[in-house]
């Protein structure tokens, strides 16, 4: 089993010394990941129902609140790390222009050393985030489809071309590229939808961002010997660093060596 810290990047730790501070102890104690929010605005009096909430919303309901940069912070982190995982839980990608997000993950990824980066991907589901940003809400879900096609496109591909929907470009140099031309990508949700993408992405890695609502014993599980290699059609989800964090301690743990 591993374990991972998740909102690492709120709260105090949205400051550079600490959130080094952080990303330091975690990697000596011996923490495999850790993982940033996204939310590029927060709209006040926001209507859209937070879905991992009985309330509708965020947190205790606070709106103004700082949430750095998800890719951002990773960098300023991983310049003073070496072996922990950067993880994003998740990014907004239906937001973002798909060629800018895959030249900002694979130069994070080559700065870190490579084979660091976990790129989480959700949907979203703040409406009112979406108008701000000038982006419709209602197509994000084949949105981010497309997205994460032609990301997967300019990292793997010497050449890059790709026509589709919503992004298209032709034969055009994408570097750094990635190691083995890929970013695991873990997708998060807990909606039907959300499950589906799960298992017709080509990824080593699908998992729910919120707690299952089934017990573990009756979740359907499938997993793909390749990472190039489609999963099932099944979700495949489960306890990870992207649903499961443990609060760090503020003292050493009695017995415990760091690895």
């Amino acid at each position: 089993m591993k374990f991972g810290l998740r909102y690492a990047s709120l709260g105090k730790y949205s400051n550079g010394p600490a959130a080094v501070e952080l990303a330091q102890a975690a990697e000596a104690a011996g923490f495999d990941s850790i993982w940033t929010v996204e939310h590029v605005v927060v709209p006040a009096q926001y209507q859209s129902k937070y879905p991992y909430s009985p309330s509708g919303k965020m947190g205790s309901g606070l709106e103004d609140f700082p949430i750095p940069d998800p890719l951002i912070w990773l960098a300023y982190i991983a310049s003073a790390t070496r072996r922990i995982k950067l993880g994003t839980a998740i990014l907004i990608l239906p937001q973002r222009n798909p060629v800018v997000t895959a030249k900002a993950v694979a130069t994070l990824d080559h700065l870190a050393g490579g084979g660091r980066v976990l790129l989480g991907i959700g949907v979203g589901w703040l409406a009112e985030e979406f108008a701000t940003l000038g982006v419709p809400f209602e197509d994000r879900g084949p949105r981010t489809d497309e997205y994460v096609a032609a990301m997967r496109t300019l990292w793997s591909q010497e050449r890059a071309s790709f026509k589709g929907r919503f992004v298209s470009f032709n034969e055009v140099f994408c570097r750094p590229l990635p190691p083995a031309g890929r970013i695991p990508i873990i997708v998060g949700g807990d909606t039907k939808a959300a499950a589906r993408r799960a298992g017709r992405l080509p990824s080593c890695s699908t998992r729910c961002a919120a707690p299952p609502k089934k017990p573990a014993a009756t979740r359907p599980r499938s997993s793909s010997p390749c990472p190039h290699r489609p999963i099932s059609r099944r979700w495949r989800c489960w306890p990870s660093a992207a649903s499961r964090a443990l609060p760090f301690p503020s003292a050493p743990v009695p017995g415990f060596q760091p690895r």
